[in-house]
């Protein structure tokens, strides 16, 4: 029987990682088995992409080549397996975030990254995705006093209205699996959303 696979999105700063945690444990306590992953990153190839991306300069296109090719090893090596023998992957980021920030934030062509999507992913879409919505200037605040900015958090704050608008593209076309998050609220509210979230889905 096939797993849940549960994605979680917003722009940097939104507050996704602080979540993560009593997300796996939400669903261990309902006796579910959990992979929790991110991207770029999951195995040893797409983690050293992962460092290639957030510190070295580099143009939208050739982002979007590591992204992806980091998201087929991440597909094939931890994804599909631990779907395949049913249980919920839980993964901090995945295509939404290229559309959102390579194709919103740096302007790249919307239907070449369908076609990354395409070839890479072959019909692999998450079942349920978290978008945790902040304002930018918050969550550049918030990213301020949290740690040292790398690559694309130094962009500006039109960068990433960019990328918000883009995360709401993607949640207008295909609002079934989207669940927004208002992550701009105390953290026990924002945990309050994601259960609602989880419970309205009746999977467990």
């Amino acid at each position: 029987m096939s797993g849940r696979f549960i994605t979680i999105e917003g722009i940097d700063g939104a507050g996704k990682s602080s979540h993560i945690a009593a997300l796996a444990h939400w669903l261990r306590q309902h006796e579910v088995e959990v992979v929790l992953t991110r991207e770029p990153g999951g195995t040893p190839l797409a983690e050293s992409l992962r460092e290639l991306f957030l510190h070295r300069e580099m143009d939208a296109l050739t982002e979007a080549l590591l992204v992806f090719a980091a998201r087929r090893d991440h597909l094939q090596r931890v994804i599909e397996p631990a779907l395949a023998r049913g249980a919920t992957v839980v993964c901090d980021r995945f295509t939404d975030a290229s559309f959102a920030y390579q194709g919103a934030g740096r302007g790249f062509d919307l239907v070449q990254l369908a076609q990354l999507e395409q070839w890479v992913q072959q019909g692999r879409h998450p079942d349920l995705t978290l978008w945790f919505d902040l304002p930018p200037l918050v969550a550049a605040q918030r990213r301020a006093a949290a740690r040292d900015a790398d690559r694309l958090e130094r962009e500006d704050i039109a960068f990433f209205e960019r990328v918000r608008a883009g995360y709401a593209a993607r949640r207008d076309a295909t609002p079934q699996r989207f669940a927004r998050i208002d992550a701009d609220q105390p953290r026990e509210m924002v945990w309050q959303q994601i259960e609602a979230a989880l419970a309205a889905r009746r999977w467990w």
